[in-house]
């Protein structure tokens, strides 16, 4: 058995600047930070990143000043508001955005899942959002076409083939199987579209107990490079059956990212003046904090 167990510091090593980043989760559920404040620290730059629905962990990416090109399936904070980095870089067009709506951006990833250059799709025909998307830098990537069994018209959408597809999961083993509890959005395909696929693990378990339910196993071993072993390691964002969010935090972030002067201050003190994410979570309260956003067994949050 192969132990795919390594530290976040030495798999961001890995990642060269100008890569392809798929990211999972929503908004404010189950975001990679951990691993985003690890590229925040190794100053990858150049990046391009998409996502289906994007939150905190490409806001924080995009304040830091290290996307170049954003393929995203739209997003926000959520109840705590828009994404605030990401719209500033749009305005001054500092930052390269293709809109999709999030059911065509899980259809792209399940191109590449299945080893597909392309997959048709009906549900963008007649839409602003197909209009958008070929009038501007996504042109390339979207073709219209007739089915030459039907004559019926369909939109052809590029594969997405990310470098690196990175997803947070409630449970894998040290082989890199993976269960995700709750909503998965397009997380899946993302992950299988992925040339790497390296997961956060909020807990570690052994093989046996995977094997025990096969059928709740998402992200197969043999698809998964790494495993990221790290508890509360989406936290402030949300974990299914883990922990809930923390709005006291994530206000606060807010306020920093409406000035772009204070997202600075922010990242100074939450991401580069921390080693690591354990430091991190003693900076917002510590194992006290978290004990208080432990997630009710009955409601998952």
């Amino acid at each position: 058995m192969a132990n795919k167990v390594k530290s976040v510091s030495e798999v961001v090593k890995t990642i060269p600047s100008g890569a392809h980043i798929a990211l999972g989760g929503f908004a404010i559920a189950r975001c990679v930070i951990t691993v985003v404040h690890e590229l925040i620290r190794q100053q990858k730059r150049d990046l391009t990143i998409s996502q289906g629905i994007i939150g905190l962990d490409t806001d924080l990416l995009v304040g830091a000043g290290l996307v170049s090109r954003l393929i995203m399936g739209g997003g926000s904070l959520d109840r705590f508001g828009p994404a605030h980095c990401v719209n500033r870089a749009r305005e001054s067009k500092s930052l390269r955005c293709e809109d999709y709506t999030s059911l065509s951006i899980c259809f792209r990833y399940l191109a590449g899942a299945l080893g597909l250059s392309f997959i048709p799709i009906k549900s963008l025909l007649a839409s602003e959002v197909l209009e958008r998307l070929e009038a501007g830098p996504a042109a390339g990537d979207v073709k219209r076409s007739k089915c030459p069994f039907t004559g019926e018209e369909y939109v052809l959408l590029r594969a997405l083939t990310p470098d690196v597809s990175l997803v947070h999961v409630q449970v894998a083993d040290p082989e890199g199987n993976c269960r995700i509890d709750g909503p998965r959005w397009e997380n899946e395909e993302e992950a299988k579209a992925g040339r790497r696929v390296i997961v956060v693990a909020e807990e570690i378990v052994p093989t046996e107990y995977i094997q025990r339910s096969p059928e709740r196993t998402i992200i197969p071993g043999h698809r998964v490079e790494a495993v990221i072993h790290q508890p509360f390691g989406a936290f402030p964002t949300a974990v299914f059956g883990r922990y809930d969010y923390d709005a006291d935090h994530l206000r606060m972030y807010v306020n920093h990212a409406k000035e772009p002067g204070r997202v600075k201050e922010y990242l100074e003190k939450f991401v580069l003046g921390c080693r690591d994410h354990w430091e991190y979570l003693d900076k917002l309260g510590g194992l006290r904090r978290m004990e208080e956003l432990r997630a009710d067994p009955v409601s998952g949050y």
